[in-house]
């Protein structure tokens, strides 16, 4: 069964097309990982799945559930938006942290946010919210930040920073985690932290969608990889069908120098 199902989804702004009939699924623990030159619409993809921007046309399906379609759904209001958020976890490319709280504080405020809606919040508030501070401690000590979690963004490296950005991903239990780049604002050194915590999740089974300028890992990673040009899917297959034989002629070009390798 497809976890997601994204069918004939287009996006514009204003007469530009960003996206053109994007199709794909991707089962339970799969990996996906997107590709392509910048400005091919991958993150306007990804950004569409996340409800940051509404797709003009198309249907979204998470575990076999509408969550949108073009045809009845032209607006969304804020609400159907972070309903349909939950499904999806967002690691930003620039961590996105709160800089005036703590890495643990930044990992648990979404969810003490959330709990104040929960029936039984008022009755069990001290209960409900030392069970998300446990949970928040647990993801952090999971992102090897044990020591970090009391210290305020200024004072962590882009590393750690970009780990406590997956651990408040992870925090809110999503059916899909999705990474923009994560890498980009990285030096080298610091790219392999982060690229090993992905590996962990993709080892405990996590499904992610991952948004990368990073061949190898991609290849590495994936059961599956999309590579876009100009706002269109144009090849999509198992990491061996993609990199080691592409069809199109501008996938070819693309990975020209990684496939040299």
């Amino acid at each position: 069964m497809a976890i997601l199902k994204v069918e004939h989804l287009s996006k514009s702004f204003g007469s530009t097309k960003v996206l053109k009939d994007i199709c794909f699924s991707l089962e339970k623990s799969e990996i996906l990982s997107i590709i392509g030159s910048s400005g091919s619409g991958k993150t306007t993809l990804l950004r569409c799945l996340n409800f940051l921007e509404t797709p003009n046309n198309g249907i979204i399906l998470v575990n076999e559930k509408e969550v949108f379609n073009g045809k009845t759904q032209k607006t969304l209001t804020e609400s159907q938006k972070k309903e349909n958020r939950l499904h999806f976890g967002l690691v930003f490319q620039s961590f996105n942290l709160f800089p005036q709280y703590t890495a643990l504080e930044n990992v648990t405020l979404a969810r003490k946010l959330a709990a104040k809606k929960e029936k039984d919040y008022k009755s069990r508030k001290k209960e409900i919210l030392q069970e998300i501070e446990e949970e928040g401690i647990q993801l952090l000590k999971q992102m090897g930040l044990e020591h970090r979690m009391h210290q305020y963004p200024h004072q962590l490296s882009g590393g750690q920073c970009q780990r406590v950005a997956i651990a408040r991903a992870l925090a809110l239990k999503p059916d899909i985690l999705c990474f923009d780049e994560p890498t980009s604002a990285l030096d080298p050194e610091l790219t392999g932290e982060v690229l090993k915590v992905i590996k962990e999740l993709a080892e405990q089974k996590m499904t992610m969608v991952i948004v990368t300028h990073e061949m190898a890992f991609a290849k590495d990673v994936s059961d599956k990889v999309i590579f876009m040009d100009n706002g269109v899917v144009l090849e999509y297959g198992s990491p061996e069908e993609v990199f080691d034989n592409p069809k199109e002629e501008r996938t070819k070009q693309f990975l020209g120098r990684f496939i040299n390798e």
